[in-house]
């Protein structure tokens, strides 16, 4: 019988996008790990996530390009061939709804909202959306609208 971890680890290495990697890799490390994250870490990453959906629903996509991750930020404009503001306005990512469960490990976290799920990854400056609009794929990784190369 083969072992799903193995199969979802060795799918993860297979994949060539640095975040796609990433986000695999979190997702292997989740189920792996019954650790969790002090509840200040939790509440970081919670907060981050929260402030970038808020930006999104008021519409206001210079605080919302604010909290992504430089790399997100630069394949975003890159893909649009716009600034980051009036790209992200055209992405068309899903209303998040209220947050359903936070998971960190390390400097990454999955934050589970009702109608999305964001990946976040904490640097220097605090925490930053690496990932968005991601969808579980069964065991394949997820799939993500928004998300760096």
């Amino acid at each position: 019988m083969t072992d799903p971890y193995r199969l979802r680890l060795r799918r993860a290495t297979q994949l060539r996008s640095p975040v796609l990697t990433a986000v695999a890799a979190f997702s292997v490390a989740a189920a792996l790990c019954g650790c969790g994250a002090p509840a200040p870490r939790l509440e970081g990453a919670r907060q981050a996530g929260r402030a970038f959906e808020q930006a999104l629903a008021g519409a206001d996509y210079v605080r919302a390009c604010a909290l992504l991750a430089p790399q997100t930020r630069q394949q975003l404009e890159e893909d649009r061939h716009k600034p980051c503001a009036p790209a992200l306005q055209g992405q068309e990512l899903p209303q998040a709804g209220q947050v359903r469960g936070t998971e960190v490990y390390g400097r990454q976290a999955l934050l589970r909202l009702l109608n999305d799920t964001l990946f976040l990854s904490q640097f220097t400056g605090g925490w930053k959306v690496v990932a968005a609009g991601c969808t579980p794929q069964g065991d394949q990784p997820y799939r993500c609208s928004l998300k760096g190369g």
